[in-house]
C-alpha cells in the first residue's frame, strides 16, 4: 500500500521549498499567484490531502512562525519580539513565541515542538551552549530560519545571521568618556568568552590599550544585581574607578541603585553608559547615557528578511549590521570643572 503524500513530496514534484507548500496549504497571500498554482497542480498530480487536525493545531489557515528568545524579561528582548510579531501579524502570519531563559535544553525542546507542528519558518535570537543537536534539526526540516543578535551556529550558508553594530557602539562610548578626561574606566557585565560580549568591550580593550590606560574587567550575568554587586566592589577595592561602560542597560542601572545607597552621585562622582537603551534609561534619574539599538526597527527589519526568504524562496546573504549610535544624558557627562586635560 503506498504512503500517503506528504507537503515534501508536493515541494519535491512542485520544485519549490517545504516552507512554500505550506504556506499554499494555509492559503497565506505571501505566495504569488504563479507559484500558487503550480504547488496546487503538483498537490492534485499527487492526490495530496491536507491534514486538517494538524492544520489546526497551526493556527487555522494562518501561517505560523517561531519566534525563539534567549530572555524575554530583558526589556529589550521584549521590545524585539513584540515588533517582529507585529510585522509577522501584518502579512498575516501569526506568531509563536518562546523564552529558551538562557537554556539550551529548553531551547531544544521548544524548537522540537515548533517543527513538529510545523512552523513555517524560525527567528531565533539563541542561547548559547550546546545548539548543535537542535540547529542539525532545523537544518534537516529545511525551513527557513533566520539567527539575530547571537550567532550560536557558524553555517552562515544554512543559518544567516542578522545583528547590530555593537563594535561601533562600544567605540563611541569609549571616546565620549576619554575624550572627558576619563583615565580609569570599567567594563561591567557579560559573560566571558561568548561572542556577544567580545563584540560589545571591543572596542573598550583596544581603547584603553591605545591610550596607554590601566582596564578594569568585570565579567558576570548581565543583571541587575550583578550591577550592583560590582558597583559595591568598585567603591571598596577601585576608588579611583570613576567610570563604567555596561555590557547593557540592566547592570547600568543596578549599579544605579547601589550607588545612590551609598550616596555617589552618578554625573558627578561616578559616570556611567548603558548599552540598548532600553525605555527606563529616559525616565530614571539621572538619565542613563546609552548606545541606542533601535530595536523596535531591528525588530520589523528581522521579520522583513524572513518574509522575503518565505515568499521568493531565496535564502538570503547575512546583512550588514544595523546601525547604532550613543544617547548622551546626564549620567555620562562630565562638568567642565572636573575634566582632566589630555
Amino acid at each position: 500500500m503506498n504512503k500517503k503524500p506528504t507537503i515534501i513530496d508536493v515541494a519535491a514534484h512542485a520544485g519549490v521549498s517545504k516552507s512554500t507548500v505550506s504556506l499554499v496549504v494555509q492559503n497565506s497571500p505571501l505566495v504569488k499567484e504563479d507559484t500558487r498554482k503550480l504547488v496546487q497542480e503538483s498537490m492534485k498530480a499527487l492526490n495530496y490531502v491536507r491534514n486538517r487536525a494538524a492544520a489546526t493545531l497551526r493556527g487555522s489557515g494562518t501561517g505560523l512562525v517561531g519566534l525563539v528568545i534567549n530572555d524575554l524579561r530583558n526589556p529589550f528582548f521584549t521590545e524585539f519580539a513584540a515588533s517582529a510579531q507585529m510585522a509577522f501579524s501584518d502579512h498575516g502570519l501569526a506568531t509563536v513565541i518562546a523564552n529558551s531563559n538562557e537554556d539550551p535544553k529548553i531551547q531544544h525542546q521548544v524548537i522540537q515542538s515548533m517543527l513538529e507542528h510545523e512552523v513555517s519558518a524560525l527567528l531565533i535570537s539563541p542561547c548559547y551552549g550546546d545548539t548543535k543537536g537542535t540547529f542539525d534539526a532545523i537544518a534537516q526540516s529545511g525551513i527557513p530560519t533566520l539567527q539575530v543578535l547571537r550567532q550560536a551556529d557558524m553555517r552562515a550558508d544554512i543559518f544567516p545571521f542578522y545583528s547590530l553594530d555593537y563594535g561601533a557602539g562600544s567605540q563611541l562610548a569609549v571616546e565620549h568618556l576619554i575624550g572627558q578626561g576619563i583615565r580609569e574606566i570599567a567594563f561591567v557585565g557579560g559573560e566571558k568568552g561568548v561572542a556577544i560580549t567580545s563584540e560589545r568591550m571591543s572596542a573598550y580593550q583596544t581603547g584603553i590599550i591605545d591610550k596607554g590606560l590601566q582596564g578594569h574587567v568585570f565579567h558576570g550575568r548581565a543583571a541587575r544585581v550583578f550591577g550592583r554587586e560590582v558597583a559595591f566592589k568598585l567603591l571598596r577595592e577601585h576608588p579611583t574607578v570613576k567610570a563604567a561602560i555596561c555590557f547593557n542597560d540592566l547592570v547600568a542601572l543596578g549599579m544605579m541603585s547601589a550607588f545612590a545607597q551609598s550616596r555617589v552621585v552618578v554625573g558627578k562622582d561616578f559616570f556611567l553608559i548603558g548599552f540598548d537603551d532600553i525605555e527606563e534609561c529616559s525616565h530614571v534619574y539621572p538619565q542613563l547615557s546609552s548606545v541606542h539599538c533601535d530595536i523596535a526597527e531591528f525588530g520589523r527589519q528581522s521579520s522583513r528578511i524572513v518574509l522575503d526568504w518565505l515568499e521568493t524562496g531565496i535564502q538570503p546573504m547575512c546583512p550588514d549590521r544595523a546601525p547604532v549610535h550613543l544617547e548622551i544624558r546626564q549620567s555620562s557627562v562630565v562638568p567642565s570643572s572636573l575634566q582632566s586635560p589630555e
